[in-house]
């Protein structure tokens, strides 16, 4: 099992800056040291990799992997909080207040494998937004959006079903977005309708998908939707998994707290514009600030940031998420 967890572990971002403790370690921190350190700790609290695949990946023994983890805890590079426990009732008022949100709803655990359990509060929120027969609902791509949809969604007959953003030239389940409107739509028996336009096209070809009548027509949804469920993305340099299905533009996102379908901000909530803004088939940012519901449905503590920088930039106005996750929020809005 990886250190650290069950616990809230924050490795500062940046270029790591030389944090003496109590270290009894005899060496100084030299910089090649400490970008090692800071580098190691990265992949293994960050990006959830195993000190095998560390080692794997660097070239070095799993036991020197674990030996760099137990030094960047010692230097204070990595810092580990043990969190007081809280129920869901507990904590989603604290989060409806501090962000400012419309609802939030909280199971209480979840993990990449238990995305799953995140579908029955967001159909909760569905029912109660209380959404007509002529209703749109759009959806976003990624491993949350993706397990909600196949867990089920409640009924809601009548309901229009669209992507919020074109498809991804990306094999990976959980970015087949027009899979997750086709299912969604069975589910909820509403009318799927389908966009089969990428979402970064090239500006000639994009203009020639914008003038397709039946392009045309589905895009023109965007302005009538009245509920949303999104993914909050992390930082490519946090995620390398999903390094290879972005842009050099966005790789050197190096600000960036996070995306909602590839509109980037930082923790304050600032869109940043890369070179790909001017040709992404998506709904704008504009569009997602007039939605009344936009759901962002994540669960890991590692994402708080993110999903903290996503409602300030107005892209979300209600939180899914597991009780961790909602106090790795909490802690890192107490430390502002």
């Amino acid at each position: 099992m990886p250190e650290g967890k069950g616990r809230a572990v924050r490795v500062p971002g940046g270029r790591p800056k030389l944090r003496r403790s109590s270290s009894t370690a005899d060496d100084p921190l030299d910089s090649a040291t400490r970008t090692t350190l800071h580098t190691v700790a990265k992949m293994h609290y960050e990006a959830d990799l195993s000190q095998i695949e560390i080692a794997r990946r660097l070239g070095i023994s799993a036991a020197t992997v674990s030996r760099l983890l137990r030094r960047a805890r010692a230097e204070g590079i990595v810092r580990i909080e043990v969190l007081d426990l809280a129920t869901p009732e507990d904590l989603r008022p604290q989060l409806i207040d501090r962000l400012g949100l419309r609802d939030a709803a909280l199971v209480a655990t979840s993990d990449v494998g238990q995305l799953a359990s995140l579908a029955g509060p967001v159909g909760g929120l569905l029912r109660e937004a209380s959404l007509k027969q002529d209703a749109v609902l759009a959806l976003g791509w990624g491993r949350a959006v993706r397990e909600i949809v196949r867990a089920g969604l409640p009924r809601l007959p009548g309901i229009t079903v669209v992507p919020a953003t074109g498809g991804m030239e990306e094999g990976a389940a959980h970015f087949q977005i027009n899979e997750f409107v086709r299912l969604a739509a069975e589910q909820i028996g509403g009318t799927p309708q389908f966009i089969h336009a990428p979402y970064l096209p090239s500006p000639a070809l994009r203009q020639a998908f914008l003038s397709d009548p039946g392009v045309q027509s589905r895009i023109a949804l965007w302005d009538r939707i009245e509920a949303a469920i999104v993914g909050v993305g992390l930082p490519h340099a946090v995620d390398p998994v999903h390094a290879n299905a972005a842009t050099a533009g966005e790789k050197a996102l190096a600000h960036a707290a996070g995306d909602v379908i590839r509109h980037y901000f930082d923790a304050d909530g600032r869109l940043l514009s890369w070179d790909g803004d001017e040709r992404l088939i998506a709904v704008s940012p504009a569009q997602l600030r007039q939605i009344p519901l936009v759901i962002a449905a994540a669960a890991s503590p590692r994402k708080a940031r993110a999903i903290i920088g996503a409602v300030r930039a107005g892209l979300v106005n209600a939180i899914v998420t597991d009780v961790a996750t909602a106090q790795a929020i909490l802690a890192a809005l107490r430390g502002r």
